[in-house]
Order: structure tokens, then sequence, then C-alpha cells
């Protein structure tokens, strides 16, 4: 497609900077939504707490790519930070969507930026988007996330949920806190290490959101993982081969649930999940195993 003005907030996250990136070096123009006054022409203010967007200056966007929120794996889930949570996503995707409804010319396509958390702990069963939610916390603040989009769709805006899983890089994210571990030689399994982690190289997250802005036929969830979950012990075993570095120090879960509270479910949670509409779509990975992804990161 020719060059587009795309928007996106969380620009300054690791998938928010590596799409910015990917979009201008390909000559798109992106605005990025800030939460101070506007300082450049390509910045547009916005307070999602308040639910405040300076939303003329989104006229004439093709493109709304929201991947704004609090990180889930941060901090230790006390209830204050469950609210940030949940505020943080549901006020902020609802600002967002009312935003882009009102507009004169609203865009094409927004991508919301959701989690495979929806799903919850799925065992050894494989799920893909025909899944009902799961129980918990996590399910349950994805739910109310995605619907929070609400206006938009009325709106007639294509929307597209990008349930994303983890994300492999050495950059940033829960996966880069375990680089400097296994580096050390101090990585190994997380508790039992049979549950399963569905996760999505950097590369390969950036190139599906594009595809998410780029494939009129898609909307509604769609997972960005792996076409192929591993287990830790599986993704244990990878890190060590790629980085050449012994794994000899698995974590006991309950020292997991001793340091983490809450959040060690999610940790020690499996979930298996599948990119069926992506795959069906057309998208191909370039990164589609455990050990190219963590040889990219």
């Amino acid at each position: 497609m020719g060059p587009m003005r795309i928007a996106i907030t969380g620009s300054t996250g690791l998938i928010g900077t590596a799409l910015a990136r990917s979009l201008r070096a390909d000559g798109h123009e992106v605005v990025r939504l800030v939460r101070r006054p506007a300082r450049t022409a390509d910045e547009v203010e916005w307070d999602p707490l308040r639910q405040r967007v300076d939303g003329h200056r989104l006229n004439g966007c093709e493109a709304v790519v929201h991947l704004a929120g609090a990180g889930i794996g941060d901090r230790r889930w006390t209830e204050a930070y469950k609210k940030e949570l949940r505020d943080s996503r549901i006020l902020g995707t609802a600002a967002i969507a009312e935003a882009v409804a009102t507009l004169d010319r609203p865009p094409r396509v927004l991508v919301c930026g959701s989690a495979i958390g929806f799903y919850g702990d799925t065992g050894d069963r494989k799920v893909d988007e025909s899944a009902p939610p799961g129980d918990g916390f996590l399910p349950s603040l994805c739910v109310d996330w995605e619907e929070a989009a609400l206006a938009a769709e009325e709106a007639g805006v294509r929307t597209v949920f990008a349930r994303t899983g983890l994300v492999v890089a050495r950059a940033g994210g829960s996966w880069g806190r375990l680089f400097p571990l296994f580096r050390a030689g101090l990585g190994g399994r997380l508790g039992s290490g049979r549950q399963y982690w569905s996760f999505i190289a950097l590369h390969d997250e950036v190139a599906a959101l594009r595809h998410l802005i780029d494939t009129e036929s898609l909307e509604g969830p769609v997972n960005l993982t792996a076409p192929e979950p591993v287990t830790n012990r599986e993704i244990t075993a990878a890190m060590g081969r790629v980085l050449h570095r012994p794994t000899p120090f698995p974590v006991p879960a309950v020292a997991l649930r001793v340091a983490l509270g809450e959040l060690s479910a999610e940790v020690l949670g499996s979930q298996r999940v599948l990119p069926k509409r992506l795959l069906e779509s057309g998208f191909r990975f370039a990164f589609p195993t455990i050990d190219e992804a963590v040889r990219v990161a």
C-alpha cells in the first residue's frame, strides 16, 4: 500500500517503538499520542485516565494502533496496581474509540492491543480465537478491555484486537528480564516447566500488526503468537542452546508464589494459543520456532 498516516499510542514501549521504526522506514508518517502538550507536528496530546484526546489532530490518519497500558508483569499485583492495569487499558481504549468514532474523517482501521491472557489457563488444550474467555483477573480484564472499543465498532470503523503472546526481545518486556539471567548462567525452568508459553518474535509481532492494518478482511480478535507454542522447559533449553549457557537453576513454584503473589499464576499457568486467523489470512512468520525467535531477539 502507499504511504499512510498512522497514529500510535504506547509509541515509547517495546512494541510501539519497533512498530514506529518499521513504518517510518517504509515511508509512512507516524503520529505519536503523548501524555503532555504536543511539541511537534507528529505529536497528539491525550490523557487516557481523564479520557481526553486532541481528536481533531487525528483527522487524516488511515489507521490508529492503540498499544498503551501499564505493564502486566512490571509489578506485583496489589489491589492498587490491578486498578492501574484496568484503568490504563479500559479508560484509555474507551478514550481512543470515542475519539475515532467522532472524527469527520475516521480511520479505516483501529488496531487495539489485547492479550492471550483472555483465554486464562488452557493447560495442554490448544485454543484459537473461537475459544471463550477464561476465569480470573486477567481474562476479565481482557474482556472489558476489548469491549471498551465499542464506540469505534458502532461507528463502522474496522476494529481488530491483537491478542499478543509473550514477545521475545532482549530490549524489554518480560523476556527482556530473562536474557541477563540466562547470559549469567542463572537461567532455569520455572515451576514444573510443563506449562505452555505462547511466544512471538518481536520482528513477527511488528509484521503481524502491519498485516492487521493492511488486511481489510480482518476484524475482531486475532492471536499474535508463533504457530507452535512450547513449554517453559523447552524454552529454557532453547535459551541455553542459543546463548551457550548452562540452565541448572530451576525456580520452585512455591518461590514464585512468594515472590510474585497473584501474578505467579500467570507465570506458572499454561496457555497453548494458536494464531489461526492470522495464518488463514495469509500471514507468514519469519521466525516461527523458539530457537529462531531467541536468536534474533
